[in-house]
């Protein structure tokens, strides 16, 4: 069972996303706030599971609360519930567990509460259900275990699986895939990138600070890191 808190400035909306939610029976308490400040008030009182998180409030944006939650140590996981299609990279970008557009249909918020609990299970559980990535090659089903794959990229509406001999595509979205590899030592850097942190060579600061990171097995290969990625990037390496 989950505790969950919804931020959103329309009474309306939060009394549907509550009856919604209770209806699924997996929710243990729901809390409310109209605002991002009264959102910081209440979780200085509660520590919900999950925020469903509206983007177009007053004041403070739900995009800019949820920047501030990723920084704490441990934040509870974000589902933003907006009626604008146009902030899903932005979102992801900062970690969000997932989107959810206005109306919110029932099983696709059946869907984000699966993803939530995906991320509260513990590491040891993830690295035993993920070992191989299934992936398509000459028109078959290959497997593709996690240890060999050196970085993911995004191409249109596949996923690129590089590996230091091959590439592999993959119908398995970047987001799924981040969930999946997360507890194998991946690493999202960017909207476009995940990438294995056991091969990363080198870090280079290049222009304005952005940072690249080089693959080791892969030659001539450099891929930027987002700059809202950098600090938890340098911690995940050590640096």
């Amino acid at each position: 069972m989950l505790n969950a808190m919804i931020v959103d400035d329309e009474a309306p909306a939060r009394s549907e996303l509550r009856y919604l939610l209770e209806e699924t029976g997996r929710i243990d308490g729901i809390v409310e706030a109209s605002s991002a400040r009264e959102a910081i008030e209440r979780l200085m009182e509660s520590r919900p599971d999950v925020l469903f998180l509206d983007i177009s409030m007053p004041k403070t944006s739900g995009m800019q609360l949820a920047e501030a939650l990723h920084r704490l140590k441990n934040p509870p996981a974000v589902v933003f519930v907006t009626a604008f299609s146009e902030y899903a990279l932005e979102a992801f970008d900062i970690d969000a567990t997932d989107y959810l557009m206005k109306p919110v249909e029932t099983d696709r918020l059946r869907q984000a509460l699966d993803k939530v609990q995906a991320r509260m299970k513990p590491q040891t559980n993830a690295r035993s259900a993920v070992e191989r990535i299934p992936v398509e090659k000459g028109g078959r089903k290959v497997l593709v275990p996690v240890d060999q794959i050196r970085y993911i990229e995004a191409k249109d509406d596949y996923s690129c699986i590089y590996t230091d001999t091959d590439r592999f595509l993959s119908t398995i979205s970047l987001a799924q895939l981040e969930n999946k590899l997360s507890p194998h030592g991946f690493f999202r850097v960017h909207r476009g990138y995940i990438v294995n942190l056991e091969y990363v060579e080198d870090v280079e600061v290049v222009s304005s600070g952005i940072l690249q990171l080089g693959i080791n097995g892969i030659e001539g290969k450099k891929i930027s890191v987002s700059r809202r990625r950098v600090v938890q990037l340098k911690r995940a390496l050590g640096l």
